[in-house]
């Protein structure tokens, strides 16, 4: 771990643990959220169906379309387990689907929060938002680059950001 409060880990390093996902089966939220659960790494104390359900939940009380071909979705409520470690998943579906944006974009890019608390999910978030309006980061986003890229050039730029 990069960071060493355990409750405000870096956007790297939680990319880093949840994964970077290309070429994401799907024409809708649902399939692209199942497909990425389905590839997650193991889940300790957290059942994949129940983080899904959990997440399609919350998608259905209002879209997590953030803007610029981005979407974050998460559960309403944390669903990871005491102790664990919480993630995001980075996923590429296939071919830009609608999520239902508050510019009308289609999304190419998905960050699935999982987080241990309010506080954290909502940290994570504004990560995501500040970092994604950066246009080193950004473009590595919409080139789809590597995870060693991605998460390399979030390191960087976190690191650059909280020495302010």
């Amino acid at each position: 771990m990069t960071n060493t409060d355990a409750h405000d880990f870096y956007l790297g390093d939680l990319i880093e643990r949840g994964g970077v996902y290309h070429r994401v089966a799907g024409d809708n939220p649902p399939e692209i959220l199942a497909y990425m659960a389905m590839s997650l790494p193991e889940l300790s104390g957290t059942d994949r169906a129940v983080l899904l359900k959990a997440t399609l939940e919350r998608e259905v009380l209002m879209s997590t379309g953030i803007g610029r071909g981005i979407a974050a979705p998460h559960p309403r409520n944390p669903v990871l387990a005491e102790g664990s470690q919480p993630f995001v998943a980075l996923g590429f579906p296939a071919a830009p689907v609608d999520w239902n944006t508050p510019d009308g974009s289609r999304v190419s890019s998905v960050f699935w929060i999982v987080s241990v608390s309010a506080k954290q999910h909502l940290s994570t978030l504004s990560k995501i938002n500040f970092l994604c309006q950066q246009e080193k980061i950004l473009s590595l986003i919409k080139a789809q680059a590597s995870k060693d890229e991605i998460v390399a050039a979030l390191l960087e730029a976190e690191k650059t950001w909280t020495a302010k």
